[in-house]
């Protein structure tokens, strides 16, 4: 009985999670596109540029805490209010010193354009006030996700209103900087005010613990900047190279590329518990044709989608951006075949946890951002936004596909890959009679 009530109660908190990234994906998406008609290509680009170094440094805020407060949280019931005050606090300082030191780097980098290190600071403004995000981790220990949902989607709501707003009475491009640092102010401090009223420990701030508690988060530190590193370098490399209306181009590309997404991860989550009991039961034969389907399903479907998305990639971006925007198709009909690679990656994470491969994962990630670093020096030069989607593209392949064969503890994740491709013992033999 009552883990019945337990797997409802899973059910329903991750019901909430899915129902509250749909709806935040859509309102986001549909102000995106109105404000990237109103700005147009060089102004939106000059957004997507300060919003890129903010992504870059997201990863060093959160000094790796965000992979371990919910297992701190669940393990220390009788000092959550430590766990969350010294969490807040030590966020809060790296946020700090990652504000300063966008404000460094961009008044060096672009020591000529002052509107361009204005944008970019009030941009990283949004690093601190987003520390606040802190306290959804408490109630995911408590499997009470609706409640950050919710206001996730009041605070998406408020900020689409502030764009609206922003655009009807035609604002420069200044006002839109400060839209990300409104969502994450309504959410911080709806999530505190909810968390006091859920009973909610008094803060409090333990150095001791600090320690603790980055002794076990500090290794997730550098494989997500490896990731920050892939994911948000092109855009930098595309503005220092060819300017703002290169980043606006692939940044749009990429947006549209990964909007559907979120239902391949909704897929992996649904065949991640039957993967891990399938290993923790013994059953070798079923743990393995669980991968291999896996696997295959999120090929088959990122290649349908990739297919689509290269056929009508055109009537998309003139429909949704206007005709100023027709340069986005190129690289979005390049870029849309990420989505493969890339989730090979997402939905390896079964298979490198039961097979206790965690130790390797530095290795993948770092090769993905020297290759697209690498790769970004040699096509962005000369193929624009086009060229770094070439880079995104094959510096996944090379940490999904070609790194991975030459390390002997992963070949055979490489072998289950391509038997999945080849729908080779994808599907369960019926027993006979």
């Amino acid at each position: 009985m009552l883990n019945k009530l337990l797997k409802n109660k899973i059910a329903k908190n991750a019901s909430w999670l899915i129902f509250g990234q749909i709806a935040q994906m859509m309102i986001s998406f549909i102000v995106g596109v109105l404000t990237a008609r109103y700005l147009g290509p060089a102004r939106y680009g000059l957004i997507s540029y300060g919003t890129a170094y903010t992504a870059f440094f997201s990863s060093l805020c959160t000094l790796g805490i965000n992979s371990v407060i919910v297992k701190e949280l669940v393990n220390n019931r009788e000092k959550e209010g430590v766990v969350m005050g010294t969490a807040l606090v030590l966020k809060a300082l790296a946020s700090l010193f990652s504000c300063f030191t966008i404000a460094a780097i961009v008044s060096i980098m672009d020591k000529n354009d002052s509107m361009v290190i204005l944008i970019t600071i009030i941009c990283s403004i949004s690093l601190f006030i987003n520390v606040l995000d802190t306290f959804k981790y408490w109630f995911q220990s408590y499997l009470k996700s609706k409640f950050p949902a919710i206001l996730g989607i009041i605070a998406y709501a408020i900020t689409a209103a502030y764009k609206v707003i922003l655009i009807i009475t035609k604002q420069n491009v200044v006002w839109f900087a400060f839209s990300l640092s409104i969502d994450y102010l309504c959410i911080g401090v709806g999530l505190f005010f909810i968390y006091k009223k859920q009973g909610g420990q008094r803060l409090k701030v333990s150095w001791l613990y600090a320690k603790q508690i980055l002794k076990k988060s500090m290794h997730f530190v550098l494989p997500s900047l490896m990731v920050a590193i892939y994911a948000q370098t092109d855009k930098i490399m595309l503005k220092k190279m060819l300017g703002e209306t290169e980043v606006a181009f692939y940044s749009i590309a990429v947006t549209l590329s990964s909007m559907w997404c979120f239902v391949l991860q909704a897929v992996i989550d649904s065949l991640y518990p039957s993967i891990m009991e399938a290993h923790k039961e013994g059953n070798r034969e079923s743990y393995l044709q669980k991968n291999k389907l896996l696997y295959a399903i999120v090929f088959y479907m990122s290649i349908g989608v990739a297919i689509l998305y290269c056929i009508f990639a055109k009537p998309m971006v003139r429909i949704l951006y206007g005709t100023e925007y027709l340069p986005v198709v190129a690289p979005l009909r390049i870029v849309t075949w990420y989505t493969t690679f890339s989730y090979f990656g997402v939905a390896r994470n079964a298979w490198i946890v039961c097979e206790n491969k965690q130790r390797y994962l530095l290795a993948l990630y770092l090769s993905a951002a020297v290759a697209n670093i690498c790769l970004n020096c040699l096509l962005i030069p000369r193929f624009g936004s086009i060229g770094a989607a070439y880079s995104s593209l094959l510096s996944q392949i090379v940490s999904s596909i070609v790194v991975p064969m030459f390390m002997k503890e992963f070949r055979p994740n490489v072998r289950l890959i391509t038997e999945g491709i080849l729908l080779k013992g994808v599907f369960s033999k019926r027993k006979k009679l």
